[in-house]
């Protein structure tokens, strides 16, 4: 005959669900937050050009395009464009200016947001 779990054992289990329920809902928000930064850092220093929807304008690309997927241009790609500009080499626009109003954490928020929105388009 199976021995019925103490009561002891389930506080445990269940003070254990508890504390992972509470711990992943404080991973969402803070996803969230970075996400909601980064789409703003990139409305204010980058949508004028690359468009508030990430198709591009006249001005800029899109980085909705498999170009800027993470296997061709990385993450540090990203970064060394924002902090010294790029001369171009896919498009005709004309060479992208560096953006020195830009952190090196807004740069970071940018991205993040830039590869989520990627992905959600099926960009990997």
């Amino acid at each position: 005959m199976a021995k019925k779990p103490s009561n002891k054992r389930w506080f445990v289990i269940m003070a254990g669900l508890a504390i992972a329920v509470l711990i992943g809902s404080q991973l969402i928000p803070n996803q969230n937050a970075r996400h909601q930064q980064g789409q703003l850092a990139y409305d204010e220093h980058c949508a004028s050009c690359h468009g508030s929807d990430l198709t591009g304008t006249r001005q800029g690309p899109p980085f909705l395009h498999v170009v800027y997927e993470p296997s061709h241009h990385g993450d540090e790609a990203f970064y060394r464009a924002i902090a010294n500009g790029v001369q171009a080499h896919h498009w005709r626009f004309g060479d992208m200016p560096a953006v020195p109003k830009v952190s090196r954490e807004q740069a970071k928020e940018i991205i993040a947001y830039i590869r989520q929105r990627q992905r959600e388009v099926g960009i990997k």
